[in-house]
């Protein structure tokens, strides 16, 4: 046992480490990155700004704020701030340029656009959209913001693209914290699942694909779902465990002869799941590599849904998804509702699960590499400017990591480098918190040769 678990562990070692190649030239691979973006900003000051603050947010520093970044970069921290938080510089045309960016590098007729809330905790009360709220990766109300994201995956790769901040009800009519906190005059109260189909709206048409995915908080919504509908968009959305679903393809009970022709009661999704036969399953195995085979259990039924107080006569495919037992033996369920055609092969609707769990490692990914929640900015503009810049800074270390697979592929094991549950750091290689690493410890280099000036310069 102990000479494999070394020999695993050495692999491990061996896997991680990134070699000189691979970050050779960074730092100018990084200047010409961010030429698209910085170019819309015009002003010279501006466009210094934006990459001091793009490499601050790659840098090493354990808060990647406005402060410790001009701090990093020995500046003034008032103009960088003025920067991230006051100056008027649109975002949206750097965010429509990582979309079109994203769409052309990792394109594929059935890439899969999926919708992810993910939160914030902030305290205090007077940042913008801060308040006591569902924070769902938190899984309970707490103090923050809640960010809308827009994720894409293909079989290539999976990025964000872009992001919609959830304004509250209260904030959306207090008049006093709005204009305290620069929040658009424009700008009403929206549902989340309205923000999502206006990023669909705006960056759908830069991404190709086939299918449109999110966690519960989207699948819940019959509007959202009948929305998706009108714009033809095929979806695949998880709904919660309590959903009532009527199943379609049980003979109703015996007719009696009198009143209405009775209809299988509805019943929650979960007890549904549980009362069914162990040949209603069907074994899919998603991977099989060195770490193993992952196999999912699925079954799939032609329901009709209740997820709100209305009830519609739509009939919907739900997929039922479990994976293989954990180490306590516990097995998890997970919940979607589709509008795809019923003969859709169950690979093809674990394919579009999986996508799902890609862009929630996404956001993983951000928050730890690119400091998505490092943000100590109360304005609306300030709250748009880091997180667009936070997006793109991500998405150059993707761009070096799949740079790093071509000039060294090495041994990654699992050919399926995207499975269900894989931790953050392995779902590149070369992994991106080492190629972070790399970043810093390149800058540093460069910085004593004196040869990182071309970074501050226009």
């Amino acid at each position: 046992m102990d000479r494999r678990y070394e020999a695993r562990k050495q692999g491990i070692l061996d896997e991680a480490e990134i070699k000189p190649e691979v970050v050779n030239g960074m730092l100018k691979r990084l200047e010409q990155f961010a030429e698209p973006f910085v170019a819309s900003l015009g002003r010279r000051e501006a466009r210094q700004n934006a990459r001091v603050y793009i490499s601050g947010l790659l840098s090493d520093l354990e808060r990647k704020n406005v402060e410790s970044i001009a701090y990093r970069h020995d500046q003034d921290r008032r103009g960088l701030q003025r920067f991230i938080g006051e100056a008027p510089w649109p975002h949206p045309p750097l965010l429509e340029e990582l979309a079109c960016q994203v769409g052309e590098q990792l394109s594929e007729a059935d890439g899969v656009i999926v919708f992810d809330p993910s939160a914030h905790k902030k305290c205090g009360n007077d940042s913008v959209g801060v308040q006591r709220q569902w924070l769902g990766r938190l899984g309970k109300i707490d103090n923050g913001q809640v960010g809308i994201y827009m994720g894409y995956a293909s079989r290539k790769e999976h990025a964000l693209v872009d992001v919609r901040l959830f304004l509250p009800k209260e904030w959306a009519k207090d008049k006093a914290r709005r204009k305290k906190c620069g929040v658009p005059k424009e700008i009403r109260y929206r549902t989340r699942h309205e923000l999502a189909l206006e990023m669909l709206a705006t960056n759908g048409k830069n991404l190709p694909h086939r299918w449109i995915a999110g966690d519960d908080e989207m699948g819940r919504s019959s509007r959202f779902r009948r929305d998706l509908r009108a714009l033809d968009e095929q979806y695949l959305l998880d709904i919660p465990s309590n959903t009532n679903i009527r199943d379609l393809e049980v003979e109703p009970p015996v007719y009696s002869g009198r009143g209405r022709f009775p209809k299988q009661p509805f019943q929650r999704v979960d007890a549904w799941s549980n009362s069914l036969n162990k040949s209603a399953w069907t074994r899919i195995n998603v991977r099989d590599g060195e770490k193993g085979p992952l196999v999912l259990e699925m079954v799939k039924r032609r329901v009709l849904a209740r997820t709100e107080r209305s009830c519609r006569d739509v009939g919907e495919e739900l997929l039922v998804v479990t994976r293989s037992p954990d180490d306590n033996g516990k097995i998890k369920y997970d919940y979607h509702l589709s509008n795809a055609h019923p003969d859709t092969p169950l690979k093809e609707l674990a394919r579009v699960v999986k996508a799902e769990h890609r862009i929630e490692d996404c956001i993983k990914r951000a928050k730890s590499e690119a400091g998505l929640s490092d943000y100590e900015v109360r304005t609306w503009t300030g709250w748009y400017h880091h997180q667009t810049l936070s997006l793109i800074a991500a998405w150059f270390l993707i761009q070096e990591a799949q740079r790093g697979e071509k000039t060294y592929p090495g041994n990654h094991g699992s050919t399926d480098t995207h499975d269900v549950g894989h931790s953050v750091a392995s779902c590149l290689r070369p992994p991106i918190s080492r190629l972070a690493d790399a970043f810093c410890a390149a800058k540093k280099q460069a910085s004593r040769a004196g040869s990182f000036s071309s970074l501050q310069a226009t």
